[in-house]
Formats: structure tokens, C-alpha cells, sequence
């Protein structure tokens, strides 16, 4: 068994209906169309951007901690368009525990409970269990956001528990709910998805 996660790198995912690749400045205008709904980033860590300079700020900031190894940071493009429908990443990256976490994810809303978010997931998870090496992968979200509880529960995450007043987010100190998936879980949860997914 590996004592520690393989490498980052920034790699394309391509799935049926989606495909994750690094975030760059080529994805800036469809994200920040993305980022004009209120719902979209309501429980965002920073504010919608009002103008497509924040946006491009936002993916340098990403480019160069991906450029550092420290963060996966992916675009999701809806395959029958071509564009960029959201964005998700990996956060906290423990190399010598073997566990990463995903989050600061967002999908527009016309993508909500269709195949975008599940094969999103299917994508990145694959890659931390089976390429990185990981034992453990988790998902936070905010206290408040019963809607994407429900998206990672339906994942087949099991919820861990809630750290309160964990972390202040936009000025707002909220609380967070983990969830986990762990490598024993990993063979049941990803063939659920890819039925659900493919069949």
C-alpha cells in the first residue's frame, strides 16, 4: 500500500455528458454568465463576481495553485455545447493521510439534477480513488444549503457530522456539514453511479 497520495496534476476527465479540464481564462465568460445567479453562489466563499475581470481573477488565482500542486481546479463542460456550466475542485489535499476533499463546487442552475452534478462526481471521485490513491475523500457544504446535502447524500456519502460555527463565509459564521466516502466504499458507490448514470 502507498504511504502517501500520488501526485496532483491537471487533468481532463471526459465522460459522457461532461467533461472536467484545468480551469483557464478560456472558461472565464461562461462562468461568469454562470455566477450571475444569485442561487448559483449563494453559499460561495467569495462573491459573485459583477464584472468578468473578478472572474478572470478568480481563475488565476486557481491556475497558480494548481501550478503548485496544491489544488485540482476544474471547469465542468457540458459536452453538447461546449461550455462551461460550473466548476469544482479539490481542497485540503493531506498527501501523508491519503485523503483530499472536494468542494467549492458550482453547476448552473439549468444543469440542477440532471447528469452534470452525478457525472461530475463519478469523474472526480474515480480520480481520487484510483489514480491519487486516496482513502478517504470529503464533501462539505454549508449548514444551510439542504439542497446540496441531499445531492451528496444521494452520492452515497455518509454523513459525518456537523462542525458548528466553523468557518465565517461572506461575513456569515456558518456551520458545516461533512460527508465522506471511503475506499472500501468506493467500488459499491462508483458502479451505483455508473448504472444510474449509463444504464
Amino acid at each position: 500500500m502507498a504511504d502517501s497520495l500520488a501526485p496532483l496534476a491537471p487533468v481532463t476527465l471526459d465522460g459522457r455528458y461532461v467533461t472536467l479540464e484545468p480551469l483557464a481564462e478560456r472558461h472565464a465568460r461562461d462562468l461568469f454568465d454562470v455566477m450571475q445567479d444569485d442561487e448559483v453562489c449563494r453559499y460561495l466563499a467569495w462573491p459573485p463576481p459583477t464584472a468578468l475581470d473578478e472572474t478572470l481573477a478568480l481563475i488565476r488565482q486557481a491556475e497558480g495553485l494548481m501550478a503548485r500542486r496544491e489544488s485540482v481546479v476544474f471547469a465542468q463542460i457540458w459536452k453538447a455545447t461546449g461550455r462551461a456550466i460550473g466548476s469544482t475542485r479539490l481542497l485540503d489535499v493531506r498527501p501523508a493521510d491519503r485523503q483530499v476533499e472536494i468542494g467549492s463546487t458550482f453547476l448552473g442552475r439549468d444543469y440542477w439534477r440532471t447528469q452534470a452534478n452525478t457525472e461530475s462526481k463519478l469523474l472526480f471521485l474515480r480520480y481520487c480513488f484510483e489514480t491519487l490513491g486516496c482513502v478517504r475523500v470529503a464533501l462539505k457544504t454549508d449548514g444551510r444549503n439542504v439542497r446540496s446535502q441531499g445531492a451528496i447524500a444521494r452520492l452515497g456519502a455518509v454523513r459525518e457530522g456537523t462542525l458548528r460555527k466553523h468557518m465565517n463565509v461572506r461575513g456569515y459564521q456558518r456551520d458545516t456539514v461533512y460527508f465522506s466516502i471511503l475506499d472500501t466504499e468506493w467500488p459499491a458507490i462508483s458502479a451505483r453511479l455508473a448504472a444510474r448514470l449509463y444504464a
